[in-house]
């Protein structure tokens, strides 16, 4: 079993230190979905709900909690985002949505990408409950995480 990078040996809860590990170029993508009545789907689908643009306000509200994800979830460092993408989509059974987060930096930013999902997806329950009650959100996973090596080409 791997060692957990958050806690002391004494059991306590830490911030990783990251300061002896260099600087990559860190991205992460993630997903989720939330499932709507066919007749939210609709209203959706036709910009017809009473609070505005569900899928662009999604969008940007997930791409504003992803930049806040450092002062929402304890443990994790703020991050000099250079990219945070936020794209929802509707498909048979409600919302798709896809985050993605870039940075250079010395730790992971799939958490970030995590937390847009996250915030979008739950912009869309807000805008939504007042026609639908059922409503779930779902299946929200990180896709796809790397880190490269950054060259100095001057």
């Amino acid at each position: 079993m791997k060692k957990l990078t958050h806690v002391t040996p004494g059991g306590k809860a830490q911030m990783v230190d990251v300061s002896n590990k260099p600087d990559q170029l860190r991205i992460a993508r993630a997903a989720g979905h939330i499932t709507l009545s066919a007749e939210t789907l609709e209203l959706v689908r036709q910009n017809k709900m009473k609070k505005g643009d569900v899928l662009t306000v999604a969008e940007i509200a997930g791409i504003q909690g992803g930049k806040r994800t450092s002062d929402l979830i304890p443990l994790c460092h703020p991050l000099q985002i250079t990219r945070m993408d936020v794209k929802a989509s509707l498909d048979k059974t409600g919302v798709l949505v896809e985050s993605e987060a870039r940075c250079v930096g010395q730790t992971g930013i799939e958490m970030e990408a995590l937390t847009a999902t996250g915030i979008a997806l739950l912009t869309i329950y807000d805008m939504c409950k007042a026609v639908d009650k059922s409503m779930v959100i779902g299946a929200i996973r990180l896709v796809e995480k790397t880190k490269e090596q950054i060259t100095d080409n001057r």
